[in-house]
This record gives structure tokens, sequence and C-alpha cells, in this order.
């Protein structure tokens, strides 16, 4: 993902949800709904979540040190990760809670007209945010559909902003029911059941972050696609007859760890062993500029020379 892209995506999301909120908090001192004290802490919420974000980005630019001798790329990572923990706490306990104190206790909803018209206000700039999530996401999405986009992406940052948009607008709905069926019942029961929908939304929404981001955070390979163009660039490399394994691992979203091991001829000289090591790497970053970090280990072709072709360590790992 260009950075560039995303920071306009976060920053487009930043924008929208400083302003709703604003006017959110507003209609809520008005109305005195819970569908729109809901939404407000909503909107606070995922205002944080977007610093969030572009602190994550920052940081991770930092240079390698000692301690951290492969970066800090999964920075992007971690505070994706902190964000989804922020929309569960913050955003749909809140909600949840103030639901069902909306249920137990129900009172009208006051100055109507106001809540509507914020809520409308709120969905255009929600809309707008939402569309530059998907402009921007949609180069990099390709024919994946939007689940598998947001499953397989490497870079945190844009599957986050669509996810939160399009929790937000779904919310907005939410929130534009409960209020009209209260106005229209005068039972204000409604309005805390759009409150816990609300809520609901937003805990399976801060799930799904969740557990997309915490499988980046542990480590994820390169795409099948990307090992299969490293392994291509390895082989065509006239000193590497085969690669026995590999390895890769995402340092963070535009940087890759390779390591292979390799099988070479065994009357290659040291010298030819070296000079194919040092043109396969060359090969590799040309093929996938994202390989950062590469690590090449020449072994005997046994397999040629009619012994084991077992690589080795764990078989089920082997080359794509």
């Amino acid at each position: 993902m260009s950075a560039g892209g995303g920071n306009k995506a976060i920053i487009a999301a930043l924008a929208a949800n400083l302003s709703i909120a604003v006017a959110k908090f507003v209609a809520f001192l008005i109305t005195t709904s819970s569908s729109m004290l809901a939404e407000s802490i909503h909107s606070v919420a995922d205002s944080g979540n977007q610093l969030l974000l572009l602190v994550g980005g920052k940081k991770a630019e930092r240079r390698r040190t000692r301690e951290h001798p492969f970066g800090y790329g999964r920075e992007r990572y971690f505070y994706a990760f902190v964000v989804a923990v922020v929309l569960f706490t913050v955003g749909a306990l809140f909600s949840l809670y103030e639901g069902w104190h909306k249920i137990s206790d129900p009172h009208p909803v006051e100055t109507p007209i106001v809540a509507f018209g914020v809520l409308i206000f709120a969905i255009v700039a929600e809309g707008f945010s939402f569309r530059t999530a998907i402009k921007e996401s949609n180069p990099l999405r390709g024919k994946q559909s939007w689940m598998q986009f947001i499953r397989r992406s490497k870079s945190p940052e844009l599957p986050v902003i669509v996810l939160e948009d399009f929790g937000a607008l779904v919310g907005l709905v939410l929130a534009l029911a409960g209020v009209t069926m209260a106005v229209i019942t005068g039972n204000g029961v409604w309005d805390g059941i759009g409150t816990m929908g609300i809520g609901v939304l937003l805990a399976i929404i801060a799930a799904i972050l969740a557990a997309e981001t915490k499988s980046l955070l542990i480590g994820e390979s390169a795409g099948p696609e990307v090992e299969r163009r490293i392994c291509a660039a390895l082989e065509e490399t006239p000193e590497v007859s085969r690669v026995i394994h590999m390895r890769t691992l995402h340092l963070g979203p535009e940087e890759i760890l390779v390591a292979a091991k390799i099988a070479v001829d065994h009357d290659d000289t040291a010298a030819m062993v070296a000079r194919g090591i040092d043109e396969a790497e060359q090969r590799i970053r040309a093929a996938v500029p994202q390989a950062r970090v590469i690590y090449l280990e020449p072994d005997l072709d046994r397999a040629a020379a009619g012994g084991s072709s077992a690589p080795a360590g764990d078989p089920s790992l082997s080359r794509p």
C-alpha cells in the first residue's frame, strides 16, 4: 500500500468524524436521545482510532536499531490492533450499556428535528469518507472481494478505515431508525433498541479487526503469488538447481524477509556459489521489491545425486 493513499483515507475519515462528533454531541444535549449519545461516542472513538493509525505509520518509519534489527514496520500492525480494542471497549460496550439503560428507563426524544438533521449530515459526511476509502482501496483490491481484501491485505490502514466507515454508515441508519420509531410511537424504548443495535454492530467489527490484525502481529508469510515469483527468480539463477524449501515473513506491510535453502551442484566452487547467491538476491529484489531482507543457504542437490530430496525442517512448509 502506498503510504500516501492510506494517509489520504485516514485524514478524510478523521475530518469527517471530528465534525460529526461535535454535531452529534450538540444534538444529544438538545434531544437527550441515547442513540445520538452512542453515535457521538462512536465518532469520538473513530477519531481517536484514525489518530492511532497515523501515529503507527509515523513510528513504523524509524530506522532499525540494535534492539530491533529488522526495524519497526510492525508498529502499524500493533496500532491497528489497538484500534480494534478501542472500538470494542469505548464504542461497543458503551453503546450496549447506554441502550440497556434507555430500554430500562425510556423517555421520549426531545426536539427530534435536530436529531434528524444531524443524522442526515453525518450520513453525508461519512459517505464522503467511505467513498474516499473505497477509491484508495480499489487499486490494491484488484479482483478480490471486499472480504478477501480485508483478510489478505498486509497493510492494515485501508481495511480498518473501510470497516470503520461501513460500520459508521450502518450505525447511523440504525440510529435514524431508532429515533424515527421513538418519535412515531412515542415510546423511547425504540431509541434504546437502536442504541443496542449500534453496540452489537461495533462489537462485530471490532472482533473482525482484532482477528485480522492479531494474525499480522504474530507474523504472516507473503502471499502465494509473491512466493511463486520469489521461487521463480531463484530457479532462474544458473547456479541454483532448485529451491529445497523457503520461508517468508512480513516484517511490515512493505517489507518481506526471505529465507531459503537452495540446491547447488556439488562441483561448484565456493566462488561460483557466492556469485550465484549474489545474482539470486538481485533477481528476487527485481521480481519482488518488497523483499528487503534475504538469507540464502546453499546445500548440495542430493536429489540430483540420487539421495534423499526431503527438505530440512518442516516438510509441510516446502516451497509452493
